[in-house]
């Protein structure tokens, strides 16, 4: 039992500790795509670092929900890391205490209080960015619930280490119809919950045409660091559920000595440095759509999500 929760607390560690270099990896490699220098690929570390040594301002006006939500949506995808395989593909101590959707509770618990506190600043940029934060969650959950009890219908649960086996067990199951819509539609919704292009653009600094950096335009010092660090956090959690989960469950450590963890460590960066790899390919030959395409976008993936549940129950019974 003590063997498998110090793993769980290297899996949370390997999150923490690689999600600003994630960041920076995409942030570097898209720069390159446009023949451009850009900045090193530690520099979210630097930006973090700095945002820790400053002061904190914080308005008068403002209520508890501004001072607890960096706190929540930093320690939000932590939990969602004990239930997820991050670094085993066997579960660990505290995977069995949620499945899929509560992991997609979590984070759209952070999520949710991000926008409650871009409101309770008084700043007219704060509820526009909510708002639209709002609009997207809104079209996009439905799209975690159908992808969630599509893979409830083909693995039989929606624990990620038991659907993680299934997928590994049948290799007509892992290039089935259902399996691949599937996929599709969760990877469109990683560029809408992880603010990319073509919904929003994580490097754009326009206040009108902000909608997930809005959200922490008020914060400073602890608070903003807390803010960004959670938000480069849960892009790398929802990779993970992604390649992990889904699309490619190899690497992880199937033993259970620390050699076997350490070596799943960088085979895992391998993994996420590729997929971070076709992340820029996407959003260089994409450009932002607009605001009210933006429906028309996460609708198409509710929709093949929808077809993806439709496969999986009409065509030979567990596919």
């Amino acid at each position: 039992m003590r063997q498998m929760v110090a793993y769980n607390a290297l899996q949370v560690l390997f999150v923490l500790v690689f999600a600003p270099l994630y960041s920076g990896v995409i942030s570097r490699l898209k720069e390159i795509v446009q023949s451009k220098r850009g900045p090193s690929i530690f520099q979210p570390y630097r930006d973090l670092w700095k945002l820790f040594h400053k002061d904190e301002v914080v308005s008068f006006e403002t209520t508890w929900i501004f001072r607890i939500t960096p706190y929540l949506v930093f320690v939000a995808p932590i939990f969602v890391v004990t239930l997820i395989p991050v670094l085993t593909d066997y579960p660990l101590a505290f995977a069995f205490m949620g499945d899929m959707l509560a992991a997609g509770f979590f984070l759209a618990l952070g999520g949710f209080f991000a926008a409650l506190a871009a409101v309770d600043t008084g700043n007219p940029f704060g509820p526009m960015g909510a708002s639209r934060t709002r609009m997207v969650g809104f079209l996009a959950e439905p799209v975690f619930m159908i992808v969630f009890f599509t893979v409830s219908f083909v693995a039989q649960s929606t624990i990620p280490y038991v659907v993680q086996q299934s997928w590994i067990a049948s290799v007509a199951i892992f290039f089935s119809p259902a399996h691949v819509l599937l996929l599709v539609a969760f990877f469109m919704l990683i560029l809408a919950e992880g603010g990319r292009i073509p919904v929003d653009n994580p490097t754009g600094h326009f206040e009108l045409a902000m909608i997930d950096e809005s959200k922490g335009l008020e914060y400073s010092g602890r608070g903003a660091a807390l803010t960004k660090w959670g938000g480069q956090m849960k892009f790398l959690v929802l990779a993970c559920v992604f390649l992990n989960v889904l699309l490619a469950p190899w690497g992880l450590a199937s033993g259970q000595s620390i050699v076997q963890v350490l070596i799943a460590i960088p085979l895992i960066l391998v993994k996420i440095l590729i997929f971070a790899g076709v992340l820029v390919m996407i959003e260089t030959s994409l450009s932002k759509l607009r605001l009210f395409r933006i429906s028309e976008f996460l609708g198409a993936a509710f929709i093949v999500s929808v077809a993806a549940m439709i496969v999986s129950i009409f065509v030979g019974g567990v596919i």
